[in-house]
């Protein structure tokens, strides 16, 4: 787990400055080792470079062989890599057969190796979580890639005479190099949803590269970026739904599981445990022990801070299972200085990450390095509600379908107001009013802030340039829906927007801010192959509890007290916390905000002012959005400032 960079230029003089400013914007993300190396594009070793920038934290061979940039001896070919490759152990055994000579046992030599064997084809290979650059001697290219689900962050930025890439938005941004000029879509993304949006970033230069994708570079990027060929999507979800019932899906994903933590577990520091009282990460707990007896699980708890706590139930789980286990307790007292430091190190934009920075910060403090996490089984396994909700509120508006939308918005808006519930209203107006589908719904219940609100803000998606639902249009978007399968339309959307644009960015970010690294063994690639491609009927079952299969493939790992206590998930007071001794600060966010020409300022202020009357019920979400946004214009201001003097400035 590291942080890589990159910077193709026609001039060389700017590559290693702008690529060791990158680099120590990622100390956090590397404080192991650091590696820098600039090879050559041009044909006759003059002309474009790449500089490749590393900075490394040590988890597989602690020794000077895992160093990055890492090169290949037989060909000059060269690696930087961000991740693990899970299945790297069966992979040494097939290259040694083809004649590979190992020098260490880290999965980024093997990588390399693999690379430069079966070259782009390898990555179809991989089992792992990767962003990689490597460069190919002997045509003098460059291949950049990222791992099916986009476990891994990469971000990139087409200029018309470089090309800079790097594992964080704000190291592209310490590179000097590329302008802070605002991208609306983006802003416009992340105020509707709660975060930004791929492959948008608030900038307007930047951009996510897309997950399970490939692309080579080439000097000419370096002369003229119009003739970038576009990345190549090497992997996406299977359009087969298999025959099987649920006893044999239970079945292969018991097995599948096992041999995905098993995978998981794989490193030459310790590896422990998140335990939650919920059956995901009691699941992994589990299977985990019966491969490393020693393993330990780590449980947060909040105590005083907020709301049920779920150390006591956890710790008579692992207590059951046998394992060690260490109780890490939030102090209440601290939490205005956690709030600041979050938002001060954010590196998009998020409503979501906060409780992932704290519990990440604390579990560093106690020395923890690898973590195994649940993320992803509800996903995959259906353990929202807005698994049924989409399915039932589909079938609800189909049979409306005959009565004029307009009256439908209308009527809801109108009880909306007598109710007094004017947010609530505002995105059930979205709902009647807008696509009827099990995928316009699943879009449409994680919206944080519905049309009219945004329309308020002078950001409506027409002038944003984004499709009516706020996500990007065009031939580039990825909407993996199946037809007459409604289960797995919700999960694979569910998979792509929420999980890969929230959950998987703020799991990195906010982890890696403390060097720590979180492994999801729910998202191995072949149990979310299989998983994905099994008929609704066997995932879903509306008189049943969410996440059947699971439950009925790991029966008797967890007991009844767990298996029907409600999903609760990790809560904070933040809604109290704003209103009260945060509030200073989320005002001061807000006023910058609203010098912004870009957003209507009237209307970020009544929000905030109407979020703060007890007359209006508000959650908390739709204000922080603005709060949110507001700290990160701030501090990427300061971050820009430091690298060019430049000004950030909107379109």
């Amino acid at each position: 787990m590291c942080g890589i960079c990159g910077v193709i230029s026609a001039d060389p003089r700017p590559v290693a400055p702008a690529v060791r400013s990158m680099m120590q914007a990622m100390v956090h993300r590397g404080p192991d080792d650091l590696g820098y190396e600039q090879l050559p594009l041009g044909k006759d070793g003059n002309g474009p470079v790449v500089g490749f920038g590393f900075r490394r934290l040590s988890i597989l061979d602690l020794s000077p062989a895992g160093h990055q940039p890492m090169f290949h001896p037989p060909t000059g070919n060269c690696l930087i890599f961000n991740g693990e490759i899970y299945n790297s152990r069966t992979l040494r055994t097939e290259l040694e057969a083809k004649g590979s000579v190992f020098r260490g046992t880290s999965d980024s030599e093997v990588l390399l190796h693999a690379l430069s064997t079966w070259g782009e084809a390898a990555l179809e290979k991989l089992q792992g979580m990767f962003a990689l650059a490597f460069y190919e001697s002997q045509s003098r290219r460059i291949l950049l890639a990222r791992d099916p689900l986009g476990i891994k962050p990469l971000y990139v930025a087409k200029l018309p005479d470089r090309f800079v890439f790097a594992s964080e938005v704000r190291a592209v941004l310490a590179s000097g190099l590329v302008s802070s000029d605002l991208d609306m879509a983006g802003i416009a993304g992340m105020l509707a949803y709660g975060a930004v949006q791929s492959p948008r970033t608030v900038f307007e230069q930047i951009r996510s590269f897309p997950a399970g994708s490939s692309q080579w570079l080439d000097a000419s990027i370096a002369i003229d970026a119009t003739v970038l060929n576009p990345p190549r999507r090497y992997w996406s979800f299977s359009q087969r739904i298999l025959d099987v019932d649920r006893p044999q899906a239970a079945a292969t994903v018991r097995s599948m599981l096992h041999e995905s933590v098993l995978r998981h577990l794989v490193a030459d520091v310790p590896v422990g445990v998140f335990l939650s009282a919920g059956i995901d990460s009691t699941i992994i707990a589990s299977f985990a022990r019966e491969y490393t007896p020693q393993v330990t699980a780590f449980t947060v708890g909040f105590g005083a801070v907020h709301g049920e706590d779920e150390m006591p139930l956890a710790s008579a789980t692992a207590s059951s299972l046998g394992i060690k286990h260490l109780c890490v307790e939030l102090d209440a007292n601290n939490m205005s200085s956690k709030w600041h430091e979050w938002l001060k190190v954010m590196d998009s934009p998020s409503i979501d990450g906060f409780n992932t920075y704290v519990v990440s910060r604390r579990l560093a403090q106690e020395g923890v390095v690898v973590g195994l996490s649940g993320l992803g089984a509800d996903e995959l396994f259906g353990g929202y509600p807005c698994f049924r909700r989409a399915i039932r509120l589909s079938r609800i508006l189909e049979s409306l379908s005959l009565i004029p939308r307009c009256l439908r918005s209308g009527a809801v808006a109108g009880l909306g107001f007598l109710a007094r519930k004017p947010e609530a209203a505002g995105k059930l107006c979205d709902l009647v009013g807008g696509d009827p589908s099990v995928a316009g719904i699943t879009r449409s219940l994680r919206r944080a802030l519905s049309n009219r609100r945004m329309q308020s803000l002078d950001l409506s998606s027409q002038r944003v340039g984004l499709a009516a639902d706020y996500l990007e249009s065009g031939p580039d978007r990825l909407d993996p829906i199946l037809d007459d399968e409604p289960f797995n339309t919700v999960s694979r959307l569910e998979l792509v927007h929420y999980m890969g644009d929230t959950l998987l960015r703020d799991t990195d970010s906010n982890s890696m801010q403390n060097s720590l690294e979180v492994r999801l063994p729910f998202l191995d690639l072949p149990l979310v192959d299989y998983v994905s491609a099994l008929p609704t009927a066997v995932k879903y079952d509306s008189r049943s509890r969410p996440k059947v299969l699971l439950r009925d493939a790991c029966a008797g790992v967890f007991g009844a007290r767990i298996a029907n206590r409600p999903k609760t998930g990790f809560s904070l007071p933040i809604g109290d916390w704003m209103r009260g001794q945060m509030r200073e600060s989320c005002e001061a966010a807000i006023d910058y905000l609203g010098e912004w020409s870009m957003l209507d300022r009237k209307e970020v202020h009544r929000t905030w002012e109407s979020f703060q009357r007890a007359s209006i019920r508000m959650h908390w979400s739709r204000p922080l959005s603005l709060v949110v946004l507001g700290n990160y214009l701030k501090q990427a201001s300061a971050i820009q400032s430091q690298a060019s003097s430049a000004p950030i400035h909107a379109r």
